[in-house]
């Protein structure tokens, strides 16, 4: 997905709240798959930091928002493609986000994921970014 096909998922930073983001990716985190399980765990322990901007926060609430609600751009509910739009917002944003992101965000987010997930499937998040964020990781 490019840039100008983006959804504007700053329309949804009211919408972020920490339990709906932790009740929606419990629920959802099978059906989503390790990359976007990944990606939100990311973003969602990088918000948390103190060492992170204002602006990064910002946008970082917008596409947890956008993952979270109901109402996005294309339901959750229509497979593949439902799921599709929001891994697209995570990646976007963990690309600007990405000097932000600390081994110790990484290692916390890779740890939950691996309640969630088996070996095989810990390689396709692992593959999300192979060191390089400005790889397309999907």
């Amino acid at each position: 997905m490019e840039l100008s096909q983006l959804p504007d998922f700053m329309k949804y930073k009211d919408k972020f709240t920490k339990s709906g983001f932790v009740e929606k990716i419990s629920r959802i985190a099978k059906r989503a798959g390790a990359k976007l399980v990944y990606a939100s765990l990311l973003l969602y322990y990088t918000l948390e930091s103190d060492k992170v901007s204002l602006k990064d926060k910002a946008i970082i609430i917008g596409a947890l928002g956008y993952l979270i609600s109901p109402l996005d751009a294309i339901p959750d509910a229509i497979p593949i493609a439902g799921l599709g739009d929001d891994l697209a917002v995570l990646v976007y944003v963990l690309h600007k986000v990405w000097g932000e992101v600390s081994e110790d965000v990484k290692a916390k987010a890779h740890a939950k994921l691996s309640q969630w997930f088996d070996a095989d499937e810990l390689r396709g998040a692992d593959e999300l970014f192979s060191n390089d964020p400005n790889e397309d990781p999907v």
